[in-house]
């Protein structure tokens, strides 16, 4: 015999990557990219026409070297996007009332950094993991029959059997 379980569950997965170039115009004139780093991603997963679309940020710090590399500044862009991903759904299910999870599988990273005409361009990678959650039927096999009880000893009953055998009226 079967039964049918309305549960949440898993009903669709997958795995992005992203590479994205932006541009940055910094106050002086740069020579050098000293450095490149992302910090404060956010980022949340909703469904809008029928498509898992991601909306996030991050903040990229480009630290510079100008006035021919005697002076430093660190140059700040906040960086916002959006991403669409397209999910293969288990069992013809549908993304309406679904929940998205996202996953960072690996931090939004700057992997090139150049300067052309005194903009600063830079490449920033990331790969988010998506997961589509909503409820969906699973049928278990039943086993109707019940397992029988199991006969417990009252160890009280024989206890105050033994108090009334030893116990004397006429003590007194």
């Amino acid at each position: 015999m079967y039964k049918e379980i309305v549960t949440k569950a898993i009903i669709g997965k997958a795995k992005k990557s992203f590479n994205n170039t932006y541009t940055l115009l910094t106050e002086n004139n740069a020579n050098n990219v000293l450095g490149c780093w992302v910090i404060n991603h956010k980022f949340k997963g909703s469904v809008k026409n029928k498509k898992v679309v991601i909306d996030g940020s991050y903040d990229v710090n480009i630290w510079y070297s100008y006035d021919d590399d005697k002076k430093t500044a660190v140059a700040t862009k906040n960086v916002e996007y959006t991403e669409e991903a397209n999910i293969n759904l288990k069992n013809d299910s549908d993304l309406d009332g679904s929940d998205i999870i996202i996953r960072v599988l690996k931090e939004p990273n700057c992997n090139n950094v150049n300067i052309k005409d005194d903009v600063i361009e830079f490449d920033i990678e990331k790969e988010l993991g998506v997961e589509v959650v909503n409820d969906t039927k699973m049928r278990i096999a039943v086993d109707d029959s019940e397992d029988p009880w199991d006969l417990l000893d009252n160890d009280m009953d024989t206890a105050q059997e033994s108090i009334d055998k030893e116990v004397k009226e006429d003590f007194l």
